[in-house]
């Protein structure tokens, strides 16, 4: 297998074959961290960052110093020629003379498409509007599969903004690829998953989804709750983020409605859709999948880059 010179635009551009030995480098990263030490070594990433980001951002700059390579970039579209009127395309082909594979965020989807068929260069999606966020998908799935052990025949339970959360969305798609995921979309109507996103689920191996809207009648059937935020970013109307920011919490209470075994994560940042006191139980492992983001995208670099 080779994914020297490609680019990271969407879940499917890997096969499962090819994901799955990322998650053997990254696994091996984990294990013997100084055996990779130099392996970026002359070698330069460049952070495109139209939108604010802490992990996403940090993962990956942490991931290219900790390879032994160097990070150029720019965070917020104020500090790039993009505030002159610059396209995307002529920022990736003037970041391709400098730079051996570059990241970008954008709020438009579609943005990432744009800037890999522009550059020479592989380019890595960190996130484009509401659609896809496949380095995050990466970093779930390497999760599912440190906690779990396997992807097939889990029951998912995905919990908040099921219509704007790109994570989501990206996780869907990625896991539908496996035999028997039953899906369990908790989240108010307004908030409800596109029909895009079900028809993946329809077309998948098997799987299956239902909608319901109280988390605390699914939470004793679950093998992984998924929970995300409502995103104040992505609402036109002020008054329906206010309406519904809070209309999901975990908190330990509803921890007891839990399986011993069943996992939860959130792609972060949380604002108060999870109580600070879940973050001492065993099963919340939404901490880990930060560091997992960091082994997952370093495979993701030496993968790409070749080396």
């Amino acid at each position: 297998m080779t994914l020297q010179g490609r680019s990271f635009i969407e879940p499917p551009d890997f096969t499962t074959e090819e994901t799955e030995e990322l998650f053997r480098l990254a696994e091996r990263i984990m294990n013997s961290p100084g055996d990779y030490a130099e392996r970026a070594k002359g070698r330069l990433l460049a952070t495109l960052f139209y939108e604010p980001s802490t992990r996403t951002r940090f993962s990956f700059e942490a991931a290219m110093l900790k390879l032994g390579g160097q990070v150029i970039g720019f965070s917020g579209e104020n500090a790039s020629s993009a505030a002159k009127g610059e396209s995307i395309a002529d920022t990736v082909k003037t970041v391709a003379c400098y730079a051996d594979i570059a990241v970008i965020r954008h709020p438009k989807e579609g943005s990432a498409k744009v800037a890999a068929r522009t550059a020479d260069i592989p380019i890595i999606n960190g996130g484009d509007g509401g659609h896809q966020h496949p380095t995050q998908t990466l970093t779930d799935l390497l999760t599912i599969r440190t906690e779990k052990g396997r992807f097939e025949g889990l029951k998912v339970g995905l919990c908040g903004d099921l219509k704007f959360g790109r994570t989501v969305h990206s996780l869907v798609r990625a896991l539908c690829r496996y035999e028997g995921i039953e899906f369990i979309l908790i989240s108010p109507e307004e908030l409800r998953v596109p029909d895009y996103v079900k028809k993946e689920i329809a077309s998948g191996c098997g799987g299956s989804c239902r909608e319901v809207e109280r988390m605390q009648d699914v939470l004793s059937e679950l093998d992984i709750l998924y929970m995300t935020r409502v995103q104040k970013e992505r609402f036109f109307n002020e008054e329906d983020y206010i309406r519904l920011k809070d209309s999901y919490i975990l908190d330990a209470e509803k921890m007891r409605l839990a399986p011993a075994d069943m996992i939860v994560m959130h792609p972060l940042p949380r604002v108060n859709e999870i109580a600070t006191e879940v973050d001492a139980d065993p099963r919340a492992v939404y901490f880990k999948q930060v560091r997992n983001g960091m082994y997952a995208r370093m495979a993701l670099i030496l993968s790409l880059l070749g080396v």
